[in-house]
């Protein structure tokens, strides 16, 4: 018994969430869902859409929402933040299958999106951007060991 409570709580300090934390994670995104489809896409100042894709291994539909930046009059950048050391499940997802990725902004109906990983100065200048109206971005980059990818989503 104390072995599995010395592997839950190493767990825990690995970056993997608990049970607990994914239970919580799923319903406040579900809510925030319900918000943008009602037509009410902002979230501690920011704009959210929801992002649909499928799961890499198991297919099924998965809906993220997530802050979004303008990127010209026709894309749509977003952070793969999420904290810990690992990418996001939703951005391992999108990369999977970039051809089943759309996105839904606050009371309008799904667009499907090719999305484009940045690099380089493509992506230099985006981030210059994202963290001159979010500085959070940067200060959450600034205590993770990976560098946060950035992805721009033009329409299909």
């Amino acid at each position: 018994m104390a072995r599995n409570r010395q592997s839950v709580a190493e767990g825990a300090k690995g970056g993997s969430p608990g049970a607990v934390s994914l239970w919580i994670q799923r319903k406040m995104n579900a809510r925030m869902n319900r918000k943008i489809r009602r037509g009410r896409g902002r979230f501690m100042g920011m704009d959210v859409l929801i992002l649909n894709t499928v799961g890499r291994r198991s297919g099924r539909p998965r809906e993220t929402p997530l802050a979004w930046f303008p990127d010209g009059e026709d894309a749509w950048l977003i952070v793969a933040s999420g904290g810990g050391s690992r990418h996001p499940d939703w951005y391992v997802n999108l990369m999977a299958h970039p051809d089943r990725a759309s996105i839904e902004l606050p009371g309008r109906d799904a667009v499907p999106v090719t999305p484009h990983r940045l690099d380089g100065a493509d992506r230099e200048r985006a981030w210059r951007r994202i963290t001159a109206a979010q500085p959070r971005y940067a200060k959450y980059q600034s205590k993770s060991d990976r560098e946060y990818p950035v992805i721009r989503l033009t329409p299909r």
